[in-house]
């Protein structure tokens, strides 16, 4: 179960989205966030999802690989769908005791389980073609101008760096943790809610042990390297933008073009 997040985490192949420049990524990612919470009817989420199909075939990331990691978050679209179908007042469709259905609910319900699993898959991407690394320099480099108002760009970045290094790490050692806990009689599986959720304190306890100890010693070797920060850094490898990345921009202005026309015109409305 463990094995199958994949949220986070980067995928190594050769492909036209992998060489793209980091910014580009992530000023894509941002824009199709922004744009999934301003469509207003379905052809502009048939429109996200095709440009969603897009990506994913670019990227050569294996579409089983994507669907797997949507298995930890099967819970929360479930508490999304039940909030939305049952307590959105609307003109009655399906009643049955004290629970009502209305079309709003229906439209709501559907809306934002198409939303969230677009978003989730759709920034998913960025982490599955883009190297922390690479995330960082991106984010440094793109968020530059805020350091004049003293905002510290590269601790950010940095941070943002080691959190996206430190999931698969994490996630090795539970799944580790998790199979040493088995092997000495412990089960994850059988029982309620309650008696699960107590069956996970031996794998709580030694995880957030490991994590720390790893905390520490990635801050020891920061120091023994006399990292002080950014300030006169400089990096191997710098960002430069080429023509795919101009291509890209085009792309996306494109989109927004398209979002605007196609996600929030009215005669494209159905609800």
């Amino acid at each position: 179960m463990i094995r199958d997040i994949t949220i986070g985490q980067y995928y190594q192949t050769d492909s036209v989205i992998h060489r793209l420049d980091p910014r580009v990524k992530l000023l894509g990612t941002f824009i199709y966030i922004i744009m999934l919470f301003m469509m207003k009817n379905p052809a502009g989420y048939a429109l996200a999802f095709l440009f969603l199909i897009l990506v994913i075939k670019l990227s050569r990331v294996p579409l089983k690989f994507i669907l797997k990691g949507m298995k930890s978050i099967v819970f929360i679209l479930f508490i999304t769908v039940f909030f939305n179908l049952f307590m959105t007042p609307g003109e009655e469709l399906v009643r049955f005791w004290k629970i009502t259905i209305t079309d709003r609910g229906v439209a709501n319900a559907l809306t934002m389980t198409v939303r969230l699993s677009l978003l989730i898959i759709g920034s998913s991407m960025m982490t599955f073609t883009t190297t922390p690394n690479e995330l960082t320099d991106g984010m440094e480099k793109g968020l530059r101008g805020l350091k004049k108002i003293k905002v510290p760009v590269h601790e950010m970045a940095m941070m943002m760096s080691i959190a996206l290094r430190f999931i698969p790490i994490l996630l090795e050692e539970t799944d580790k943790i998790m199979k040493a806990q088995m092997a000495r009689g412990a089960d994850f599986e059988s029982g309620g809610l309650i008696k699960r959720a107590k069956a996970m304190v031996p794998i709580l306890v030694p995880l957030f042990v490991s994590a720390f100890r790893r905390a520490n010693d990635l801050a020891m070797a920061m120091e023994a390297r006399c990292y002080h920060g950014g300030e006169g850094r400089t990096k191997m490898k710098p960002l430069i933008y080429k023509r795919r990345d101009a291509v890209s921009y085009i792309i996306l202005a494109v989109y927004v073009v398209l979002v605007f026309f196609l996600g929030r015109h009215a005669m494209f409305k159905v609800w």
